[in-house]
């Protein structure tokens, strides 16, 4: 049996720079973040996953209440947790690692993670939201890394972010790109693509 690849280390720089830009703008854009090897690696672990049938319609609202409604949400998610593979180990350890550097520059009191990869049928899309379920204020962080290869400007798929005061900024879900922002009050769309559009989202949180 092959060894597992190692340890991949981020540096410490990177990660308090990707913090702190949050922490004062709201919103940090990373590209080729965490390399194209480990990219590649969790597209396979996607496609693994998602022919494994562990993918599932995406709901809306929490607990009892969750319900699909393709008019709001279109994707299909698969949680992440244990037992992981090895380039989802990686990339853990490397959240892990921004998780602290977070704690160390702004003091949030982050405490663990939510992670999920998602897929987005040709079409599907994700109406203007927030990430922070109705009296739940655990979320503090979101997050999004895109394993979409070769993607250009014309298949769509944007993360469009509403600025408070109007209007909006749209980003394009290139592979290896990485979203980081701050959750509360953050609302947000994904437009529709004319292809697949991948990812693996998720949130900081803090303790209720």
């Amino acid at each position: 049996m092959p060894a597992e690849a190692p340890r991949i280390h981020v540096e410490a720089a990177t990660l308090a720079r990707i913090a702190a830009t949050v922490c004062t703008e709201g919103v940090s854009v990373h590209d080729d973040f965490p390399g194209m090897s480990l990219q590649r690696e969790l597209m396979a672990c996607a496609w693994l996953r998602y022919g494994r049938g562990e993918f599932a319609p995406a709901r809306v609202g929490g607990g009892e209440r969750a319900r699909r409604i393709d008019a709001v949400r279109g994707d299909s998610i698969c949680w992440l947790s244990a037992p992981y593979l090895p380039a989802e180990r990686r990339w853990l350890e490397i959240l892990e690692d921004l998780r602290l550097a977070f704690n160390r520059e702004a003091s949030l009191g982050l405490f663990d993670l939510e992670l999920h990869y998602a897929h987005y049928a040709p079409g599907a899309a994700y109406a203007r939201h927030a990430d922070q379920p109705q009296g739940n204020e655990q979320r503090q962080v979101s997050l999004a890394l895109y394993l979409n290869a070769a993607w250009e400007p014309a298949n769509g798929g944007a993360l469009r972010l509403f600025a408070a005061e109007g209007g909006w900024r749209d980003i394009e879900p290139l592979g290896g790109r990485l979203v980081v922002f701050r959750t509360p009050g953050l609302e947000h769309a994904v437009q529709p693509a004319d292809r697949p559009r991948w990812s693996l989202s998720g949130w900081f949180r803090r303790r209720a």
